[in-house]
């Protein structure tokens, strides 16, 4: 078994696909049409094009949005994504204007920083040991 699918419920799809590709790079996979402005919008990472792929899922049902106001308020991050080199991807995403909440932190034998998606998300980056 393995993972094949995840999501971030995004407030524009549109804006989500901007940031997730142009700043992070991932790449698009899918683009279906779903109707009332709605898509089946999926990115994958640029480095596991056939690895899992990210949903970026719109947050129109109602529950949506207090769960993820709650997650945004405590800190939470909504993913968590690895990184190679988590000082050098910190340097690249700020220079492209990435707004983050938490700078490059050691916890153990892992550092950590958090960003805003710009999309109602917390979103974790990890270098794990060994990067």
């Amino acid at each position: 078994m393995k993972i094949y699918l995840t999501n971030v419920f995004v407030d524009d799809q549109q804006k989500a696909l901007d940031f997730y590709t142009n700043k992070l790079g991932f790449e698009k996979k899918h683009d279906i049409p779903l109707g009332e402005d709605n898509r089946w919008l999926t990115v994958t990472s640029a480095e596991d094009k056939d690895g899992p792929e990210l949903l970026l899922e719109p947050s129109g049902h109602a529950a949506v949005p207090p769960f993820k106001k709650a997650l945004k308020d405590d800190g939470i991050p909504a993913a968590s994504f690895s990184v190679e080199d988590l000082a050098a991807e910190h340097k690249r995403l700020e220079s492209l204007g990435v707004e983050f909440v938490k700078p490059p932190t050691k916890a153990g034998d892992v550092t950590m920083a958090v960003l805003n998606d710009t999309c109602g998300n917390l979103i974790q980056l990890i270098q794990l040991p060994g990067n």
